[in-house]
């Protein structure tokens, strides 16, 4: 396994670090936690294709309603499940905080899994409906935030990327299963069990999260955090596969430990006071949540869930006719997607670096967004006529949209707003991430079906849109993302200025940065200072 990581993966990290420490036990943790991906990846899917089903839409009243009506009730249906998520995003932090990220985790999952079992039992109670997507987008948020958190504390620095940015494949690969569910289930299943069958397929992936969570310990950085030494010693030598004794342990156990120390020193305490005091009052760290909340903004802004979440209704706008046949496409489009993530966690996640990778799909999303709304202004499809030429480069110009998100915005976004936090902070900072994302979200799931409907003629304004949103985030990155490729989490502090202000305070006498080899060769002494 290392020998082909190390051909594939291109930083200094891979070059210095043991080959031990890329073994199983990292990729069995990351694949059971982002089971919650999956999770908020199907639902995303399958809501979707959903609400285009003739039974649901018999089931659910939408027969004889205008399109305006119809659009804000298909919005109000999908976007209480992100308003739910919001709340949990927001919420999850403290608790994660206090009680671990483990626990935290399976709780959410919980509450996932009860939402998704209202959601297939409403039967076609509107106002049950609404509740039940409230409550699993409780527990999808919650999740949200909570798995690219414990990855990232638990992942080996060179591979960081791309084990956290797996929260985005598996994301796009519920995406994926949903958009062929929806399909099957269009093809062959008829009745109430069209649209029961696929919303009750999303509590397969809050399962095997529960069951699986089971298994996992706690993450190191938190318990060093909670002054749990030795448990957090025994736990980061069971993830890195190495003794205790060995010097890459000492070094990053060190590291850990004096990165507490310097953040106990800025600010004293860890009420919720005092830690907001030291987010918001830090210059380096109240950057770091800014560029957090924005990421996620942008990454919404793109059009890519709006896409995931209408995708039926925007290809018909390019010319793609009839239930099963657009529900073809968006199968088509899943795939596409999966294999995009697939490619840029492998190969490029860290290898290429955040900031570049952010930056050149943001012109190339522009460039795309932008052609498919020229073109449906230009030269709408009509009904019952052949699609042009042109309406085949627009509808090639959306699955170069996946190709595109998933090579930057799709999985970049989650990957650095979970790494840059310094310790103390990284549960309030990745849930400012995730409750942007889910907030974005909300907005984008509920305004695009009125934004298809009267942004100029067949919505073209809503493609310009985003397209114009793609330029302002290049803008954004360009002037304040640093890069972090192959940076370990304790790194970071120096990467956005805040080891400075702790030896200014510190008065340069107890303290030395974490590039000093007496330091990292003084583990155990560290440890006891702190």
């Amino acid at each position: 396994m290392a020998s082909i990581l190390k051909k594939i993966i291109r930083n200094h990290a891979m070059k210095e670090d043991p080959v031990e420490i890329y073994g199983w036990r990292s990729f069995a943790l990351t694949l059971t936690a982002c089971m919650s991906g999956m999770l908020f990846g199907m639902d995303t899917g399958i809501i979707g294709g959903v609400i285009v089903l003739p039974a649901f839409t018999a089931k659910y009243h939408f027969d004889g309603l205008s399109p305006s009506a119809t659009a804000t009730l298909s919005a109000n249906i999908v976007s209480f499940l992100q308003l739910g998520c919001i709340f949990g995003a927001f919420l999850a932090y403290p608790f994660a905080d206090k009680y671990g990220r483990r626990p935290s985790l399976i709780v959410s999952a919980i509450i996932g899994l009860i939402g998704i079992v209202l959601q297939f039992s409403a039967s076609g109670y509107l106002a049950c409906m609404y509740v039940a997507r409230l409550v699993a987008g409780f527990g999808c948020g919650a999740c949200s935030m909570i798995a690219p958190l414990y990855v990232s504390e638990n992942a080996p620095r060179a591979l960081r990327g791309m084990l956290t940015g797996t929260f985005q494949f598996f994301n796009t690969f519920g995406v994926m299963i949903a958009f062929w569910i929806d399909y099957g289930v269009q093809l062959h299943v008829t009745g109430a069990a069209s649209y029961i069958v696929p919303l009750a397929m999303q509590a397969v992936p809050a399962v095997l999260l529960i069951v699986g969570m089971f298994f996992l310990h706690e993450s190191p950085r938190f318990l060093a955090k909670q002054d749990k030494w030795e448990e957090a010693k025994k736990v980061l030598a069971l993830v890195r596969n190495l003794p205790e004794s060995h010097p890459y342990l000492q070094n990053e156990f060190n590291d850990i430990a004096i990165q507490l120390e310097r953040e106990r020193l800025l600010i004293n305490g860890a009420s919720w006071r005092a830690l907001q005091r030291e987010m918001w009052t830090i210059p380096g760290n109240r950057r770091r949540a800014i560029i957090s909340f924005v990421l996620m903004m942008f990454q919404n802004t793109t059009g890519s869930n709006a896409i995931n979440y209408y995708s039926p209704t925007i290809f018909k706008d390019v010319g793609i006719t009839g239930t099963s046949v657009s529900l073809l496409a968006s199968g088509v489009y899943g795939v596409i997607k999966m294999c995009s993530c697939v490619a840029y966690l492998v190969f490029f996640a860290d290898s290429l670096g955040r900031r570049r990778s952010l930056l050149w799909t943001a012109i190339a999303i522009a460039c795309v967004m932008m052609y498919v709304g020229l073109y449906i202004r230009i030269s709408p499809p009509k009904p019952g006529a052949t699609i042009p030429a042109a309406g085949y480069v627009a509808l090639v110009c959306i699955y170069l949209f996946a190709v595109f998100f998933q090579m930057g915005w799709g999985a970049t976004a989650w990957i650095y707003c979970a790494e840059i936090p310094t310790a103390r902070l990284r549960a309030m900072n990745v849930s400012i991430a995730a409750g942007s994302q889910w907030l974005w979200n909300f907005v984008i799931a509920r305004a695009t079906p009125n934004m298809l409907v009267n942004m100029g003629s067949n919505g073209y304004g809503t493609y310009i849109f985003f397209s114009c949103c793609c330029i302002c985030s290049f803008i954004f990155v360009w002037f304040f993302v640093p890069d972090t490729k192959g940076l370990s989490l304790e790194q970071m502090d120096d990467l956005f200025g805040v080891t400075q202000l702790v030896e200014k305070k510190a008065g340069d006498t107890e303290l030395t940065t974490i590039d000093d080899p007496d330091r990292k060769n003084d583990a155990d002494t560290r440890i006891e200072k702190v």
